[in-house]
């Protein structure tokens, strides 16, 4: 299988969840390829072509950040070939995290995805069902209201005010576009620096207040979802509790400082995963992370959901070998029917 991983940008990757599924499809023998979400050229009438580099078979390494250090490397060439020669399109550039002067790339990852996909490549997540839940915020909001906390979005200060005193005067605010747990406020009773906090959020677009709740001063539970259900290995679920990094902190983020624990499936987040997992896979997501505190989803990330690289720290399975199996069996189903499955029947095929 030729599969190629779209990132953000090659020499700021760190040795994440996108970069164990690199490694660990390169080790299952695949031509594996790497590029930036920049490196695709479009010329009417022809199949996307992308400038990428291709893992080596003579690439020596023990850990992913030996692995990761030897591919930002200049003796791995960066070299162009046709997206048709592709089975596999990952798209694991989160649009979300890209910084002002980079506004071209939120969007032209997934724009150029939808053209490869309509060449009939495998694109995960699928390509339309990405678009539509770009704002994941937006999206986490057609999932049924009894999973959520309350929230409202808007750009009417009053409005939060309003929800503010609604919510027993303590509530969190974050930007509607953004992730990683930046931007992110909790606003209780006392109510401090409420004029510029709003003020900078509006700047940056709608806001989103949410009612705050309490469990998760406990951290959360990240859940990793594949094909519509929990990941799981050796009878081991992809469940990772996020620990705040200190008692005042109430982000659990762990790009943040946030510390992995093994956690365990509660009825509560069975039942979540009842009412989300049917949407994702009439939707076509592949691979998606719910963020649980108590019986609540808080948030839902359908982009590149990351985790992956802490699993074996904290006594779950290297749970890449499931993933890469997974996409081998959609490839694999793909040629027995001939090419006749959309893509997001496709994606969410187990």
């Amino acid at each position: 299988m030729k599969i190629c991983f779209v990132i953000s940008d090659l020499n700021k990757e760190y040795a994440g969840t996108t970069v164990v599924m690199i490694k660990k499809a390169f080790e299952r023998g695949h031509e594996t390829f790497v590029m930036e979400v920049g490196g695709f050229n479009f010329v009417h009438g022809s199949a996307v072509d992308i400038r990428s580099k291709k893992v080596p078979k003579s690439l020596k390494y023990n850990t992913a950040n030996d692995f990761l250090s030897q591919l930002k490397s200049d003796t791995v060439k960066w070299k162009t070939f046709s997206s048709d020669e592709l089975d596999v399109l990952f798209v694991r550039n989160n649009p979300t995290e890209e910084p002002m002067n980079r506004h071209w790339a939120e969007h032209s990852g997934l724009a150029f995805a939808r053209a490869i996909q309509q060449q009939g490549v495998l694109v995960l997540n699928d390509a339309n069902a990405m678009a539509h839940s770009f704002i994941d915020k937006m999206y986490f909001e057609e999932l049924p209201i009894d999973i959520k906390p309350k929230s409202v979005i808007t750009r009417d200060k009053q409005v939060i005010l309003d929800f503010w005193k609604a919510s027993k005067k303590n509530i969190v605010l974050k930007p509607l576009e953004g992730s990683g747990g930046q931007s992110i406020y909790l606003m209780g009773k006392d109510k401090p620096n409420f004029e510029q906090i709003v003020n900078s959020l509006l700047d940056k677009g709608y806001v989103i207040a949410q009612e705050f709740l309490p469990g998760v001063s406990k951290g959360d539970v990240r859940v990793l979802l594949m094909n519509g259900k929990i990941l799981e290995k050796d009878g081991e679920l992809g469940l990772i509790r996020r620990v705040n990094s200190d008692k005042d902190e109430f982000r659990s983020n762990l790009a943040l400082g946030g510390r992995a624990e093994k956690a365990e499936l509660t009825p509560e987040i069975e039942r979540i995963v009842a009412l989300t997992g049917p949407k994702l896979i009439r939707d076509g997501f592949f691979f998606v992370g719910l963020d649980v505190v108590d019986d609540k989803l808080i948030e839902i990330n359908c982009m590149s959901p990351g985790g992956l690289a802490y699993t074996e720290e904290i006594g779950l399975p290297d749970f890449t070998d499931t993933v890469i199996e997974s996409i081998e069996r959609k490839i694999e189903y793909k040629k027995l029917n001939k090419n006749e499955l959309s893509n997001t029947e496709l994606a969410t095929m187990e």
